[in-house]
């Protein structure tokens, strides 16, 4: 399974755990819950749809049917089908928000697995931002190993140095933040309830 199946697969057992929903408006909470850059089209998201049904962690049911079939044939609508998790997905998805290997804060999976931080365990969490953290802090101290070689060696334009420091400063923000969020595990204060609350 490819890095982003893996994501594709957690985000859709993880809405639909919320509730069953249809293709078209799962790949709409897709797009809205993990953001513009990760796209999914209808093509990746049915292939994965079948897949899960076929491991026996979806059921495909019939949507409401419309209200006039003969109607509704002669304009070449059918019923939509809903997904809905099974116990067994369910299952498969608490195994999967419990785990917190090296793959919970790369890159590919990090925002699919802070979009559901509202399912998942306090000490889940603060693994996964911590490891995110680290992953963080090494990348950084590479980026500025990096720079200060490529300041040593050779000449770069100025567009390259601040192309560099551009990325860095990004890392650097996302640590900053990374240390907020961690604080605020710490001291037992939840983000689904809001400051006041």
């Amino acid at each position: 399974m490819s890095r982003r199946s893996g994501i594709l697969e957690f985000a859709v057992l993880g809405l639909l755990r919320e509730s069953p929903m249809h293709g078209y408006e799962l790949r709409k909470r897709l797009n809205t819950s993990l953001g513009v850059f990760r796209a999914f089209s209808y093509g990746t998201l049915y292939p994965c749809l079948k897949s899960l049904v076929a491991n026996g962690w979806l059921v495909e049911e019939q949507g409401s049917a419309p209200d006039d079939a003969k109607a509704a044939s002669l304009a070449g609508r059918r019923a939509k089908i809903v997904y809905r998790l099974t116990a067994e997905g369910k299952e498969h998805f608490e195994e999967l928000l419990a785990h917190t290997g090296p793959d919970a804060w790369e890159d590919e999976h990090f925002a699919a697995r802070f979009a559901f931080f509202g399912q998942t365990s306090r000490d889940v969490r603060m693994r996964v931002l911590e490891g995110r953290r680290s992953r963080l802090e090494e990348r950084l101290e590479k980026m500025r190993a990096s720079l200060a070689r490529s300041r040593e060696r050779e000449r770069l334009d100025g567009y390259t140095l601040e192309l560099q420091r551009h990325g860095m400063e990004s890392v650097e923000r996302e640590v900053r933040w990374l240390n907020e969020l961690i604080e605020s595990e710490r001291a037992g204060r939840d983000k689904r309830t809001g400051p006041d609350q």
